[in-house]
């Protein structure tokens, strides 16, 4: 098969498999020669904030001269997105040979009259044989979706688990209640294992940690209360970690948002408990955190041009916080999308109720599951917003959302991953 062969095939996968189990999983694992054991693994999950704290914990390690692998989703632009070495996506041969390899183990299994692999468990076994054939020492590992019977929770024995914020999301999956999505998130500790978590919600912070008392795994909380933010421009966030050990308490991110302080915190921690396994100096911590690199979260894609991609209640909240802060400072614009199974509805009040925006447009995403432009207008003028503009494209919408902006305005686009996306392609074709 060809490179775009095989990204088809494996976008077509969900229509002849269902959802495995792990011991699936650890069998599919056990048949590749269990590549997984050829490197050392921290384990991601959480509600919002794992991708950007894996870009954390990715850099830092690199910062610190080790090889590491990261494996995160979902990808915006390219499926090679994926799966990093060394912070550098993997090329389409690389990709293609780990595809024929696990290709050839799910022919196996269905002549077998077994389970085909998931989407999700085809994407997570490529990468294992990917990082375990680059020869990586470390991998950070991103969960798919909840902990307890994701994927990757098919790794017997991480150094560390680290549990992100949690808030209501996937709810037809993981629980309707923040305990019950806490609880499923907690499924990816390992006994003995040290779990470092965002301790912000009492209710969340219970549940794990009476999960990783019940395992005798040490446990350690990070809150917002160990923080304090010096300086937050539109270059980036100064802040103090009041718990750091280090020489120096003082970080730099290149991010806007302040959410991105917690994420930060937690992998400052995390490097902190495994200091004992890893050498890693304050330098490169300060350093790795300063040289974070993480697409579609507050990334800032053109000047004054940020995508973030907030697509629950809790992303949204964050990213209002984030504008609130910055009108007070620069005219905004709003480029907006969503798609169906989200709630749009709320998310737009949400939105209208704290932000002046001198300029709202509005597109169409994801393909069979967008929602018409017409009817996200219809609900930002029921919210307040006289004249909001709409197009078919993203293309369209970008097009006229950057000839809104003015020269020390600012625009946001919003809503979902798919538009960040769609507009990060539209940039990289503009640039070449």
């Amino acid at each position: 098969m060809t490179f775009e062969e095989a990204v088809a095939y494996i976008d077509e996968t969900p229509k002849f498999t269902t959802k495995n189990s792990l011991e699936h999983t650890r069998e599919c694992l056990r048949r590749l020669g269990n590549p997984q054991e050829q490197f050392k693994v921290i384990h991601i999950a959480g509600t919002n904030g794992k991708g950007s704290t894996c870009a954390f914990l990715t850099s830092i390690m690199r910062e610190a001269g080790y090889s590491c692998g990261l494996f995160t989703s979902p990808h915006l632009v390219e499926i090679n997105e994926r799966f990093q070495i060394n912070e550098v996506n993997i090329d389409d041969e690389t990709f293609l040979n780990a595809f024929h390899k696990v290709k050839a183990l799910a022919d196996e299994l269905v002549s077998e009259g077994s389970y085909h692999p998931t989407y999700f468990e085809m994407l997570f076994l490529m990468g294992m044989v990917i990082f375990a054939e680059a020869k990586v020492e470390y991998v950070v590992l991103e969960t798919g979706l909840g902990g307890r019977l994701d994927a990757t929770t098919s790794i017997a024995d991480p150094i560390a688990c680290v549990i992100t914020s949690i808030s209501l999301d996937h709810m037809q999956y993981l629980g309707n209640t923040i305990p019950e999505i806490a609880g499923e998130k907690a499924g990816i500790i390992v006994p003995g294992v040290p779990v470092i978590y965002d301790g912000n919600d009492e209710a969340a912070a219970e549940v794990i940690a009476a999960y990783a008392q019940k395992t005798g795994s040490p446990s350690y909380k990070v809150c917002t209360a160990d923080t304090e933010v010096l300086e937050n421009t539109a270059n980036g966030i100064a802040f103090r970690y009041l718990q750091y050990d280090g020489e120096n308490p003082v970080f730099h991110i290149p991010f806007i948002a302040k959410y991105q302080v917690m994420n930060a915190s937690l992998a400052i921690k995390t490097m902190e408990i495994l200091q004992n396994r890893l050498s890693v100096t304050d330098e490169a911590i300060h350093k790795g955190i300063a040289e974070t690199r993480w697409q579609g979260r507050m990334e800032q894609v053109l000047p004054g041009v940020i995508v973030d991609g907030a697509h629950n209640a809790d992303g949204v909240m964050k990213f209002v916080d984030t504008a609130e802060y910055f009108q007070q400072e620069y005219p905004l614009t709003l480029l907006f999308s969503a798609v169906d199974d989200k709630d749009y509805t709320d998310m737009i009040h949400t939105i209208c109720s704290r932000i002046h925006f001198e300029h709202v447009i509005v597109t169409q995403v994801g393909g069979y599951r967008k929602v018409d432009f017409e009817k996200l207008k219809e609900i930002f003028v029921s919210n307040g917003i006289p004249a909001v503009e709409g197009y078919d494209t993203t293309q369209e919408a970008f097009t006229r959302a950057l000839a809104l902006k003015q020269d020390y305005g600012m625009l946001f686009c919003v809503g979902s991953l798919y538009l960040v996306g769609e507009i990060k392609a539209l940039i990289r074709r503009m640039q070449k």
